[in-house]
C-alpha cells in the first residue's frame, strides 16, 4: 500500500537513521504479543495489527538498506555486495526455523519470540557501526511537492532502458508465482500425497539451494554477464516449478524429484534477486534510489495477493494442475520480453549519472 509513498520519504532523509528505527520498531512490536499473551489480552485483532506494522518496518528497512548500500560500495562492486548480504539472509534462513522450534519446544513460543526481538536489536547496533558518511540530501527534494517526487520516480523507471524491462518482469515474475503457489500446497498434499514429514524436508533443502545459490551468484553473473545471468534464473525459477505438474509415479520417487526441483529454485531465485537488484542500484541516481525501490517493491509484494487469487479463481474452474502449468509458463514469459531490451546484452553493471 505506502511502497511509493515509502520512497519519496526514504530519499528525503538519511538511510542509516531509517533502518535503525526500523530495527527497534519491529522489536517493539514483536514484543507486544509475549506481553500480552502473560497479561492474557492477547487476540487476533493484536495479532493483525502486530503483522501490518511489521509490513510496514520490513518495507522501511529493505527500501532504506537497498537505497544505501551504492554509498557504501562502488557501482561496480554492487553484484559481490548484494551476494554478500544474500549469504547472511539465506543464512538466516536455513538455521532460523530449527532455532526457533528449539526454543519453542525447550521454553515456549513467547520466549521464542523475545529472542526474535533481541536478533533485531543486534540488527540495529549493527547498521549503527556503519561510519561510511552518507551523501547530503539533494535540494532539490527538500520541501517539493510529494506527488510530483513520486511521479518522478515512475517517470524514471518508465523512460530507463534498463529499468522498465526489469519493472516488467518483476510484475509479471510477482502475478505468476503467486498463482502457482497459491494451489502448490494443495495440490502436492491432496494430489500427490506428500506427508508432513517430506514437506518439512522440503523446505530444508529449499533453504539450502538459496544458501547455495548466495555463495555461488556472483560467480555465475562473472561468468555469464549480469543480464543472461538474470534471465538464467528466471529460466531456472520455472523449469523447476514446471516440475510439480510434471512429476508423477511412486511416492519416493515423486519426492526425490520436488525436493531436488526446490533446491535449485533456491539457486534461481537467489540469482536473480542478486542480478536484477545490482541492476536496478547500478541505473538509478543516488538521489532517486528510494523512489525506485519502494515502486519496485510494490511490484514485487503489492501484486502477490492479486496473484494469488487469480490462481485460487483459477484453481476452482481449471483444476490445480493445469494452474501450475499456466503459473511455471508465465513465469519464464518475463525472459521473452528481456531478449529485445539491452538487458539482455548487460555484461557488467555500471553507473549512470548522478547530476
Amino acid at each position: 500500500m505506502f511502497g511509493l509513498g515509502t520512497g519519496v520519504w526514504v530519499d528525503r532523509v538519511k538511510k542509516r537513521p531509517v533502518m535503525i528505527v526500523a530495527d527497534y520498531g519491529r522489536a517493539i512490536l514483536i514484543c507486544t504479543v509475549p506481553i500480552a499473551a502473560v497479561l492474557q489480552l492477547l487476540n487476533i485483532w493484536h495479532l493483525y495489527f502486530v503483522a501490518f506494522a511489521m509490513g510496514i518496518f520490513n518495507m522501511l528497512f529493505t527500501v532504506a538498506s537497498r537505497s544505501m548500500l551504492p554509498t557504501l560500495v562502488g557501482r561496480d562492486e554492487l553484484v559481490e555486495a548484494n551476494g554478500k548480504l544474500e549469504v547472511g539472509r539465506s543464512s538466516a534462513q536455513v538455521v532460523g526455523p530449527g532455532i526457533a522450534g528449539i526454543l519453542i519446544r525447550a521454553f515456549s513460543a513467547p520466549i521464542a519470540l523475545v529472542v526474535d526481538a533481541v536478533t533485531f536489536v543486534v540488527s540495529a547496533l549493527a547498521v549503527q557501526t556503519i561510519r561510511t558518511p552518507e551523501p547530503e540530501t539533494s535540494p532539490s527534494t527538500v520541501g517539493s511537492n510529494f506527488i510530483s517526487e513520486a511521479q518522478s520516480g515512475l517517470r524514471l523507471i518508465a523512460r530507463s532502458d534498463f529499468l522498465l524491462p526489469i519493472a516488467v518482469l518483476v510484475a509479471g515474475l510477482s502475478i505468476f508465482n503467486a498463482m502457482f503457489e497459491s494451489v502448490w500446497l494443495l495440490y502436492v498434499s491432496r494430489d500427490l500425497g506428500i506427508g508432513p514429514l517430506a514437506f518439512g524436508t522440503m523446505f530444508s533443502v529449499s533453504s539450502v539451494g538459496f544458501l547455495a545459490g548466495a555463495v555461488v551468484s556472483a560467480r555465475v553473473i562473472r561468468w555469464a554477464g549480469t543480464g543472461r545471468a538474470l534471465v538464467l534464473g528466471v529460466v531456472v525459477l520455472g523449469l523447476t516449478d514446471m516440475a510439480t505438474p510434471l512429476v508423477g509415479g511412486p511416492i519416493i520417487v515423486t519426492t526425490a524429484v520436488l525436493m531436488t526441483a526446490m533446491f535449485f529454485f533456491g539457486i534461481g531465485a537467489t540469482v536473480y534477486n542478486v542480478s536484477q537488484v545490482s541492476i536496478r542500484q547500478a541505473y538509478t541516481p543516488l538521489r532517486l534510489q528510494g523512489r525506485m525501490h519502494g515502486v519496485m517493491n510494490t511490484l514485487e509484494v503489492g501484486l502477490v495477493p492479486i496473484g494469488a487469487l487469480i490462481g485460487g479463481v483459477m484453481g476452482e474452474a481449471i483444476g490445480l494442475r493445469p494452474t501450475l502449468f499456466i503459473g511455471a509458463a508465465g513465469e519464464m514469459l518475463g525472459i521473452i520480453w528481456l531478449l529485445f531490451t539491452p538487458v539482455w546484452n548487460l555484461h557488467d553493471v555500471r553507473s549512470s549519472s548522478d547530476e
